[in-house]
């Protein structure tokens, strides 16, 4: 019979824990359980600092002066490369611009562009829904001569077939924590002749990842969750060198722009990824990311993946052995290696337990219809954290101190 984890345990493996350093470099609030940095990443220490003397020192003192003499103008180059180092880019692939469903319109774009002779873009059922509305409002643009076929996760590669433009998939799933092959989807993807476009909303900063390796051509993600950038943080894309070129991007900017400070009347995209920017940089918002994606080069992504499998295996251990598998039902992937760094549990109660433990001070989040989620974030997560929030989680629970009136409101944010 499997021995019983103990307190004892966890707090042994914290005084091991290779990355117990970096928990100070965060501001985690007192008595505060983060289980949600998988949605919004905690805030970084330097991060006030450092947007405190951007603010004071270069737009306060030095005003459009700092353009050239801060480097604004090359923020985000800058901090595309850099991200490029935690999703295996090559020099010169990924750039920070705009939001997440501003990248993958002009990338689902650029995969039409690259296809030009097929009609079909392949997702699955269960993708964010921000990648899907994104995906319809394109096709509409196109005048509907294009179709969005959507296929349960299991079934989505027997759906990638000779007409298919383009691979729209979600490296791990926001509802459940379910990682796919990247690899694997990508050679399935060519092997058809496709496009393969990765969001790595839910991976970067999380989970190995190695868009050379995977010979991937597109990508997106975001920089708030696991790269602690900060609320509406500026995302990135990534496009392979071998086919920048080619692309006409479809938000033609004058940033990105060959010659932007020419002023021409006619669109000239730039030579590499620098076409893919539309607008003026937000400063302030890049600063921030910054902070946290230097946090995040520092920490070999090998110790960050361990940790994240033993905090998810811990977490669930404990709840099978307090709370019980028939209480909290797993919709994660039970193999630890086919998930990313969340947990997701099935509960008719959800919405109201996760309010309750919010207000014990252990936040996760919710999404419908019924799924308790939890992120595990490496960095500033320690295992006595598990331990204690799945604790509290079995107090609401065994107390049924979720049912009240006020848990039951619905907020607009879940």
């Amino acid at each position: 019979m499997t021995r019983s984890i103990t307190r004892g345990d966890l707090e042994a493996l914290d005084r091991a824990d290779s990355l117990r350093d970096f928990r100070d470099r965060f501001a985690i609030p007192e008595g505060v359980i983060y289980l949600d940095g998988n949605s919004l990443g905690a805030l970084p220490r330097e991060t006030s600092e450092r947007v405190r003397k951007v603010i004071e020192d270069q737009w306060g003192r030095d005003l459009i002066r700092s353009w050239n003499a801060h480097g604004w103008i090359d923020l985000q180059q800058r901090i595309g490369a850099k991200i490029g180092r935690l999703i295996g880019a090559g020099e010169g692939e990924t750039v920070v611009a705009d939001s997440t469903s501003v990248n993958l319109y002009k990338m689902l774009a650029a995969a039409l562009e690259l296809r030009p002779g097929r009609r079909v873009i392949v997702s699955e059922t269960s993708n964010f829904p921000t990648d899907l509305y994104i995906a319809q409002g394109l096709l509409r643009q196109l005048g509907c001569a294009h179709t969005l076929q959507l296929a349960a996760p299991e079934d989505v590669e027997a759906a990638i077939t000779d007409d298919v433009a383009v691979v729209m998939l979600t490296h791990v799933n926001y509802r459940t924590g379910r990682m796919y092959d990247m690899q694997r989807m990508t050679e399935r993807a060519h092997a058809h002749g496709a496009i393969m476009l990765w969001d790595l909303s839910h991976s970067a900063g999380a989970v190995p990842v190695d868009l050379s390796g995977a010979n991937a051509d597109l990508a997106v993600g975001c920089g708030y969750k696991y790269l602690n950038g900060g609320p509406g943080a500026p995302a990135y894309l990534y496009v392979a060198r071998r086919h920048q070129s080619r692309i006409s991007p479809a938000l033609s900017g004058w940033l990105g722009h060959e010659s932007p400070f020419a002023f021409e009347r006619s669109y000239r995209p730039a030579n590499g990824i620098e076409r893919f920017i539309v607008g003026a940089p937000p400063i302030l918002g890049l600063t921030a990311l910054e902070v946290g994606v230097d946090l995040m080069l520092e920490a070999p992504m090998s110790a960050v993946r361990a940790k994240s499998l033993q905090l998810t295996e811990l977490f669930d251990a404990l709840v099978t052995q307090e709370i019980g598998a028939e209480i909290l039902a797993l919709v994660s992937p039970r193999e630890p290696e086919m998930r990313g760094s969340q947990l997701c549990y099935a509960h008719e109660s959800g919405w109201p337990i996760m309010r309750a433990l919010i207000d014990r001070g252990v936040i996760g989040d919710f999404r419908a219809p019924d799924i308790l989620r939890f992120g595990f974030t490496p960095l500033y997560l320690s295992y006595l954290d598990v331990w204690n929030a799945v604790a509290t989680l079995e107090a609401i629970l065994t107390e049924r101190a979720w049912d009240k009136p006020r848990y039951h409101e619905r907020a607009l944010v879940t």
